[in-house]
């Protein structure tokens, strides 16, 4: 089973590309880390303020790939330097 879901962010302190790409990056790395997923921008990479984050997970069952996307998420939404705009999960 495949897990995929798309999350908007808003960054409201961002000033330039730099600002937002440190949080990113930080974000990212830390889920790689953590996490038995694979992350990546993939929208809005030439705004400040905003970003779209893909994140997908294959296991052998439905929920044993939605719990570990979730997770993820869960730890991408309590970074206090952006805000969730958006949320999306799909199945495959």
């Amino acid at each position: 089973m495949i897990v995929y879901a798309e999350c908007c962010f808003f960054i409201p302190e961002a000033a330039s590309l730099k600002d937002k790409r440190s949080v990113l990056k930080r974000m990212t790395d830390r889920v790689k880390n953590a996490y038995n997923v694979s992350i990546a921008e993939i929208d809005h990479q030439d705004l400040w303020q905003r970003t779209t984050i893909a994140l997908v997970a294959t296991a052998s069952s439905k929920d044993a790939a939605e719990r570990e996307v979730r997770r993820a998420i869960r730890f991408l939404e309590s970074n206090p330097e952006w805000e969730m705009s958006e949320f999306t999960l799909d199945y495959y």
